[in-house]
This record gives structure tokens, sequence and C-alpha cells, in this order.
């Protein structure tokens, strides 16, 4: 094994195969250096690979399930193993799911807790005191401007939205004289597969804001984190909508958001953007068709 003193620094993306995750590998693949790409599917980290060698980048791919209780330990004896230690954590991996919190499946709710929130704090614990103790790199956690307000027919997308943006500001907060930056970036609808596979894509509310491609949210993102920014919140709309949900008052914002986030009429009461054909019990699941 490699000594500490001669390891080289890495920028670990977790979340590298696709969306904005990628794009943030490209990005920062830019400024030479090793690339530690980490997700599940192993031909899509392969293609996120080739663009990082691309971009002038050394790419190193994981495949690992981040839901798993050791994925961190894992993470860590990976780099180990390769002689690099974790100078930049880019925490882009997120999981949503829109309808009603008392239809949609329990399991499938718990996991986006255990992906949004522990899997980013655990990474977060994990390699944030070693960049204390070198005094330099930092972390990016991706939260989204859905983390400025409550989501009835999101609620747990946004509350872990939320949690992300309030963890990374205060992080940020206790760390700003150390040499090591926390960055919260919180766009707006994003052009990634994340929208079709939660079903926001069929909400109105998503349908009206414009989407941004994920290699402007990863240009933003970089360049936040590199001028040593709390918060990043790219495009002048997710901006406007920061905004607006900070002054309206709840009462006004939390029916407005409801109504934005129903189902449209080819859906089922969950609203999930899944496929349902019919009902078990009154306040049961649907069945997917």
């Amino acid at each position: 094994m490699t000594g500490a003193d001669e390891r080289r620094s890495a920028v670990v993306v977790v979340g590298a195969s696709q969306g904005i995750g990628r794009a943030m590998a490209t990005v920062a693949a830019r400024d030479g250096g090793a690339i530690v790409l980490v997700a599940r599917s192993a031909d899509a980290l392969a293609e996120a690979a080739a663009g990082v060698g691309a971009a002038g980048g050394e790419a190193f791919v994981l495949e690992l399930d981040l839901l798993a209780d050791d994925a961190s330990d894992q993470l860590q004896a990976f780099l180990d193993a390769n002689g690099l230690y974790c100078d930049v954590l880019v925490n882009s991996a997120g999981l949503g799911l829109r309808g009603a919190a008392t239809l949609l499946p329990h399991d499938d709710q718990m996991g986006i807790v255990d992906l949004n929130v522990r899997a980013l704090t655990d990474l977060t614990l994990r390699f944030l005191p070693g960049m204390v103790s070198r005094g330099r790199g930092g972390v990016i956690n991706l939260g989204s401007i859905a983390g400025f307000t409550p989501g009835p027919n999101m609620a747990l997308y946004y509350a872990s939205k939320s949690f992300v943006r309030s963890f990374s500001e205060a992080l940020h907060r206790e760390v700003h004289r150390t040499g090591v930056t926390v960055t919260c970036v919180a766009p707006g609808p994003v052009s990634t597969e994340f929208l079709q596979k939660s079903g926001a894509s069929r909400a109105t509310l998503f349908r009206v804001l414009p989407r941004l491609k994920p290699d402007y949210v990863a240009e933003r993102a970089w360049q936040g984190f590199r001028s040593g920014r709390r918060t990043v919140v790219p495009g002048a709309i997710a901006k406007l909508a920061s905004v607006v949900t900070a002054l309206l008052p709840s009462a006004v914002l939390l029916p407005l958001i409801d109504r934005l986030q129903r189902r449209s009429s080819d859906l089922c009461p969950c609203g999930s953007g899944k496929p349902y054909v019919k009902c078990h019990g009154r306040g049961g699941f649907w069945s997917r068709s």
C-alpha cells in the first residue's frame, strides 16, 4: 500500500454515471489529475471514464452501491489501493419520487432518505476531516431549488434537499478558515433522466420551468466551488424561484406547489409518474401495468 505522503489527490464524483455527476467529472478533468467515478452501472461508468480521459483527466472507476452499509469503507479501500486520497468530493447521486407520501411505497420513500441524506452525510463526514487536516479541497453537494421550500407531493425529496442545503451551509461556515470549501449547488429542473424516473416530468411545475443543461450546471458549480461559494444557484429562473419561495408566506406557497405537482389525468392517485391500472383497496397502492 502506498504511504499517506505518497498518495495523489483525487476528485471523487459520486453518481458519476449520468447527468450532472458525469458532467461534473468532465469539468473537473480539465484541471488534470485523478478523477474517481463512483456509481452502480458499469457500462455508464465506462462511458463517463472515456469522457474524463478526453477532457485530460485520469479516470478510476468504482462500481458501488451507495446504499450498502459499508459503502464509504469500500470507497476508502479503493482509494488506498490506488494510492489516492479524496481532495474534492462531489455528492451528485440522488433519488426522488412524485406522489402523496401516504400512497407512495414505504421502501421507495425510505430509499430517498437513505441515498439523499444518509449516504451523502456518511461520505461527507468520512472525507471532510482529512481535507481540513490538509488545509485544502472540499465538498460539492448537489441540492436543488426544492431545498428552499416544503414540497407537497414530493415531500421527502424536497425535505432531503432542504437537509442538503442546511447541512452544507453549516459546514461551509465551520470550515471557512481552514482552506476547505463546502458548496451546495441548487439548480432548478435539469435535462437528465431524474425527471422521468421520479415522475416529476409530468408535473405542471416541472413543465413550466425551463430545463437547464447538465454541462451548464456543472460549469457553474465548479466555478462557484473554486471561488469558495457557499451556495450556487445556476440559472436566472432558479435564482428568482429561490427568492420568491423566501418571500411568499407558507399559506400561499404550499397550496401553490401542491397544485402544480398534483398528478396529470393519466396518472394514479399517488402521482408517481408510473403507469398504473387499478387500486387495491381504499387508500392502497395501485398496481403498475
